[in-house]
């Protein structure tokens, strides 16, 4: 059994007075001594309800600073974090909470009456008025780690069926800290924001946990909130930034955008989903380079970043492998230029899925390497670039159709802001396109005009049969749009 640090206190050794968090909700600023003091309390306090290691705790909150002192609790007691997602409603919300069999409930105010709901007869643990929680007790004797155990479980997006329990583990948190403070040459000057919702990998892994571990200072805005991503930026307030491609596009819409100097930034990051190169080149006419990443919710997430050197030079690519994670093709022979499944290992990557064996096992290759359901292509250089979801793939008359080749080529037309693209049964071809699509803001593509346009661009066999024009997607809590739901916006 490998061995983890009690990463709050051991932070509180080095860095006690330094401010770990300003939590913008309530205007306080959080020190690694006093974040390491609220988690033994409220580890004491959860012990003393009759709470076991290992034991399931749900919580249900916007971004504030009691959420890692309730991660770090959970750390110091051995009890299992479970964050929900706020936007889903109890009937959604009671199956997933049920898939783990959780023993208790911590909540914000504004998420009072469904967490009691969801609780029924277990405890309820809330946020305290003053900051911290009520709930305290004598901070738990320092307790052996093991670094492969759960630390936390973040649910699948659920794009199809029940969401699965994706274990997160100390040596997980840690490797993804490594692969991005190695990348970013982090140190405990940086500053960063946390405002993607807390229940998703990326708001608590890109990048707040890596600060907290280096020593570093995160602003936590409650939600997405542009005008005050605004204001920290322009204040100077932030000098390492992360964003999936729906918050890039919300700033470059943003009527401030011009008014801001985005270069006073150390660095941009983006992954959830694939940036349009339209956006890259945006920010960089503009002195923000964006540094493309790729990784999974299985992959603690960070797998991939490319470097700024190769940013521009490899526009689309996600980089390569970083220094915790060990990427192949399916396939394709290692060092050797090709397209193929993506697969990763490492320190970085889960156990699995909690409770769920079979899930667990369909994931991963007989040799140990998880599956990440993903086309990718290696170039000559060792530089990845995802193809698409090998589920999204749909076959037209023999030839294979990867809709984000397509959905690529769309959003380069004036009038379109997004794209998603499925395939539909057709009795001639076996299946053929359906693309659904935004309208820039004061801008109406002609529909009719648009398969002559991509004929234009695509072969014959990749041009949607039909088009449709849509106010939104459904969308993931990281905005990757749920596909299987767009066929139920067909006419």
């Amino acid at each position: 059994m490998g061995l983890a640090p009690d990463m709050a206190a051991r932070r509180a050794e080095l860095s006690p007075d330094a401010p770990a968090f300003t939590d913008h909700t309530t205007d306080r600023v959080w020190t690694f001594a006093e974040i390491d003091a609220e988690a033994g309390a409220l580890a004491g306090g959860m012990l003393a309800l009759g709470l076991e290691p290992g034991a399931r705790v749900a919580i249900l909150c916007l971004n504030r600073a009691e959420f890692f002192i309730a991660l770090f609790a959970c750390l110091k007691s051995g009890l299992i974090l479970c964050p929900l997602n706020w936007r889903q409603p109890e009937a959604e919300l009671r199956p997933v909470m049920d898939s783990v069999d959780c023993s208790a409930m911590i909540h914000d105010d504004a998420h009072a009456d469904l967490a009691q709901a969801l609780a029924g007869a277990r405890p309820c643990i809330a946020f305290a008025p003053e900051g911290g929680f009520s709930l305290r007790g004598p901070a738990p004797a320092p307790r052996t780690i093991d670094e492969d155990a759960p630390w936390y479980l973040l649910f699948t997006s659920g794009t199809t069926g029940l969401p699965k329990a994706v274990i997160q583990t100390p040596r997980m948190a840690l490797g993804n800290a490594t692969n991005i403070a190695q990348h970013l040459g982090l140190s405990a000057d940086d500053h960063s924001v946390c405002f993607l919702p807390l229940f998703h990998t990326a708001g608590i892994n890109l990048y707040t946990l890596p600060m907290y571990f280096w020593g570093a200072h995160s602003h936590i805005l409650s939600k997405f909130q542009p005008d005050d991503l605004f204001a920290l930026i322009a204040e100077g307030k932030i000098t390492q930034f992360f964003g999936v491609p729906a918050i890039y596009q919300a700033f470059q819409l943003h009527p401030g955008i011009d008014r801001v100097d985005l270069a006073r930034l150390r660095g941009y990051a983006c992954g959830g989903a694939a940036l349009p190169v339209d956006l890259i080149r945006f920010f960089a006419a503009r002195g923000a380079l964006i540094c493309n990443g790729y990784g999974m919710t299985e992959t603690g997430p960070t797998g991939f970043l490319i470097d700024p050197g190769a940013a521009i030079e490899k526009i689309g690519s996600i980089g390569k492998p970083q220094m915790m994670t060990q990427a192949r093709l399916a396939g394709v022979p290692d060092g050797q230029a090709g397209e193929g499944e993506l697969e990763m290992r490492g320190a970085t990557v889960t156990p699995g899925y909690f409770g769920n064996p079979q899930a667990t096992s369909d994931s991963f290759t007989a040799d140990g390497w998880l599956k990440s359901g993903d086309v990718a292509r290696r170039d000559a250089d060792g530089y990845y670039t995802i193809v698409d979801r090998i589920k999204d793939m749909y076959i037209s008359g023999g030839e294979n159709v990867y809709p984000a080749e397509v959905e690529r080529v769309l959003i380069t037309h004036p009038a379109i802001l997004e794209a998603a693209v499925i395939g539909v049964p057709d009795d001639k071809w076996g299946e053929v396109g359906a693309a659904f699509v935004i309208a820039r803001p004061g801008q109406t593509p002609d529909l009719d005009a648009l398969p002559g346009w991509c004929r234009e661009r695509l072969a014959g066999y990749k041009v949607p049969r039909a088009f449709h024009l849509v106010d939104d997607f459904p969308r993931t809590a990281a905005g990757k749009v749920r596909k299987p739901l767009l066929r139920g916006m067909l006419p």
